[in-house]
């Protein structure tokens, strides 16, 4: 089936989460871009690349809000720690520049 053979209501709910998918790469790109200045000022004042508690904390608060919003607790924790583990990974990097 082509795509000119498939719905409209289809196609269009398509180009919606095309757009998401564009939003959600813009919005890690701006997180990551906070977090590489996170990561500088831990680097000049000698700072721990992981705040263990931070990160706790803030894994509970994604679990708590992703069953407010109908989504899957394990999923959300899961994206969020590998997220996480970027950030950290990008920051030991800093420290050793």
């Amino acid at each position: 089936m082509s795509s000119k053979e498939l719905p409209t209501e289809l196609l269009e709910a398509r180009d919606q989460i095309d757009q998401i998918d564009q939003d959600l790469v813009e919005l890690l790109a701006a997180r990551f871009e906070l977090t590489r200045q996170v990561g500088v000022l831990k680097a000049k004042k000698k700072l721990n690349a992981l705040d263990g508690a931070r990160e706790a904390q803030k894994l509970q608060d994604l679990n708590l809000l992703s069953k407010d919003k109908g989504l899957n607790p394990e999923f959300i924790t899961e994206l969020f720690r590998r997220i996480m583990d970027e950030v950290v990974e990008n920051h030991n990097k800093l420290r050793q520049e």
